[in-house]
């Protein structure tokens, strides 16, 4: 009996292959979660991208009660690397995919739910890394993974820049 591979290495199977390349540029907004994960951000930014923009939650603002309509203030929320603020829901609503940038033990929840939440009412998959875990006590490395954890599809627990850089590389930003 001949394995999966073999089979679809066969003649027969050709037709079925798809012979376009599957690549395509994603737009990526990359945010940074709190005042220690900023400087990462705006270093990465310094790379050269394809499709990536990067910005900073103003002032690391608190979110609005859970009561409260999306549109509250998210028109002066973000800001980019130049210091311009940004609407998050335009922002949110152009981008393929939303990377948040925290560092272990930081307190990201609330600015995590505000960028969490703009991306499910606009369907953006999101993606978070957390730095500086070897730094830090095991709980509050947890603590921040918690804070993460609902607003995110796939949480990483990045050992460098470089291995986020990597990441977004390999995502096509």
């Amino acid at each position: 009996m001949s394995s999966e591979s073999a089979r679809a290495n066969a003649t027969a199977e050709t037709r079925f292959r798809i012979d376009d390349a599957n690549w395509r540029q994603r737009v990526v907004k990359v945010m940074a979660l709190d005042r220690r994960s900023e400087p990462v951000v705006r270093r990465l930014a310094q790379a050269q991208w394809g499709g990536a923009t990067f910005f900073t939650a103003s002032a690391f603002a608190p979110a609005a009660p859970s009561n409260a309509h999306m549109q509250f203030s998210m028109a002066s929320w973000l800001s980019d690397v130049a210091g311009r603020t940004k609407d998050l829901l335009d922002e949110v609503q152009t981008a393929d995919l939303v990377a948040m940038v925290a560092t272990a033990g930081g307190n990201v929840e609330e600015v995590a739910s505000v960028i969490g939440e703009a991306c499910k009412a606009k369907h953006v998959t999101t993606i978070a890394f957390v730095l500086g875990s070897a730094s830090v006590p095991q709980e509050a490395l947890s603590r921040t993974l918690r804070q993460l954890r609902p607003w995110t599809l796939m949480l990483v627990i990045a050992a460098s820049e470089e291995a986020i850089a990597e990441t977004l590389a390999a995502l096509r930003a």
